[in-house]
């Protein structure tokens, strides 16, 4: 983690404050059973086997591990009051009021992935510096220019210049490492150069609570701390899968979960960046849900497999140019399912812009789900696209007080009126606004395929299984007829407030 860098706690650099972590101990008493012919039997190794091969490993890996300390930009000049010259009858007591302007210094790591001195690092480490400085392996130290950055993997790559080929280290195949691995975790922990610490990985796949789209760690319990952010997470084979990127921590430093950008992505950034100096993604240009099982099951669709289409964001969009629109089910891209939203858009991102792909989806045609087909032309993906997912959250909106005793789901609902319509330019929507959400009932809980909280106050319910909400009456009628283990699937408008729009939302879960 980059050391002094304390914005980025957990998000992008040495640590976040999540609270006390509780971890259970629990032990089983083991239950003799016959033996299986087909039982596969551990593998013994002595812990001095274990002890040589990290020794292996570390030595291998070491000459390309590197440290980088940065030089920040000098802070805007400031005062301690309002005093000016002349104010005070000591003349020096001005200057006494000034506070000194120093640049900030943090450490943090890298390791080298080429011979000519490409250096793989967290973009956090090098954030907003005005000088690099890369210690080598050898004690050599060497100024570094910053080569490209990927801001939504948090990935940079810089260059060294050394006048001769430099040690490096290989990328391995993360996909293929599996939890309970052995992995060894190096960098410059505190400033501390050349610190290596062994784990296991605990999870993969892992979402944090300021993960991106693209990010998807590997979590391991090799300590990992403040300085430790862009060196390598190593396996015994010597190659690099991860690099670490952040920890979870309730004190700022290490509690035994760390998490390192995998190694398979991370080589998709490094070759975008070394042959262009960015990283160009695939765009479809809209919004999107995963499909669960209720969706699944109120629209008739096989399986719960897909991604819907809450919005296309501009008609002249590639999804909007082939013609999708909101309440799509997205089920083959590029002659691959599609398995969720993430997983849909995960496959366009790493498809180059400007590519045709075809395209297979469910549209809803009377009663039924029709299957249609497409060939779209990819957009590329905006540096920072504004979507409502980015933003602050719902607006409470000064909701009117008709018929707001009435809690299906354990929702006070109110009807919009034509003062509401018009104030947050509603014309034409019909729906009921929620007013409220009782803590205690199961809706509140429910959550989005992004972790998101799926309704909130505000927001403008405007179907509940694929039937439009009209008022109060209706909507609790229906509710009422619904029985334990029914799916439900409600369409809303949630508001943005940051760009005061309204944005497509599918809520998604089981009457309990």
């Amino acid at each position: 983690m980059s050391q002094s860098k304390q914005k980025f706690r957990f998000s992008m650099a040495a640590h976040l404050f999540i609270g006390s972590i509780a971890i259970a101990f629990f032990s089983a008493v083991a239950v003799a059973q016959p033996p299986r012919t087909d039982e596969l039997r551990p593998v013994q190794i002595s812990p001095e086997q274990l002890s040589v091969s990290f020794a292996a490993v570390a030595k291998t890996v070491a000459p390309a591990v590197v440290s980088i300390d940065t030089k920040g930009k000098m802070p805007e000049f400031t005062t301690k009051g309002e005093v000016k010259p002349g104010d005070s009858d000591d003349v020096l007591d001005f200057f006494r009021r000034q506070l000194p302007r120093r640049p900030s210094y943090s450490v943090g790591s890298g390791f080298i992935v080429d011979k000519r001195g490409y250096i793989i690092t967290n973009a956090h480490v090098i954030a907003d510096a005005v000088r690099i400085t890369v210690k080598l392996d050898s004690g050599e130290e060497l100024l570094a220019k910053v080569v490209g950055e990927d801001e939504e993997t948090d990935l940079a790559i810089i260059k060294v210049e050394a006048g001769k080929d430099l040690p490096f280290a290989k990328l391995g195949d993360s996909s293929r490492s599996e939890v309970g691995d052995w992995v060894l975790a190096m960098g410059s922990p505190f400033g501390l150069s050349r610190s290596v610490t062994a784990g296991i990985i605990s999870q993969m796949n892992r979402q944090t609570p300021s993960t991106t789209l693209f990010q998807r760690f590997i979590q391991t319990d090799a300590a990992i701390n403040r300085g430790n952010s862009g060196g390598p997470l190593v396996n015994m084979k010597g190659e690099v899968i991860g690099i670490n990127s952040q920890i979870a921590t309730s004190n700022g430093d290490s509690n035994g979960v760390g998490f390192a950008f995998p190694s398979t992505e991370a080589a998709v950034v490094l070759d975008q960046i070394l042959k262009s100096g960015k990283v160009r993604r695939g765009y479809l240009g809209v919004s999107l849900e995963s499909v669960k099982r209720e969706f699944a099951r109120v629209y008739g669709i096989k399986d719960a497999k897909g991604a819907i289409v809450l919005e296309v964001s501009d008609p002249k969009s590639a999804a909007g140019l082939a013609g999708l629109r909101s309440g799509d089910v997205i089920v083959e891209f590029d002659g691959k399912p599609v398995e969720s939203a993430l997983d849909l858009i995960a496959k366009v991102s790493a498809t180059p812009p400007d590519q045709s792909v075809a395209l297979f989806y469910l549209r809803e045609v009377g009663t039924v789900m029709e299957r249609k087909a497409t060939t779209l032309r990819l957009n590329e993906r905006p540096v920072d696209p504004k979507t409502g997912a980015d933003g602050p959250g719902p607006v409470k909106l000064p909701l009117n007080r008709v018929n707001e005793d009435v809690r299906p789901f354990g929702l006070t609902l109110t009807e919009v009126t034509p003062d509401l319509a018009t104030l947050y330019k509603l014309e034409g929507q019909k729906g009921l606004l929620v007013k409220e959400i009782n803590p205690e009932s199961y809706i509140a809980d429910v959550k989005l395929s992004n972790g998101v909280d799926a309704l909130g106050e505000g927001d403008l319910i405007q179907k509940i299984n694929r039937v439009a909400v009209t008022d109060v009456k209706s909507f609790t009628a229906m509710v009422s007829k619904l029985k334990s283990g029914d799916p439900v699937v409600m369409q809303i408008l949630t508001f943005n407030a940051r760009t005061r729009t309204a944005q497509v939302r599918i809520v998604q879960f089981s009457v309990q």
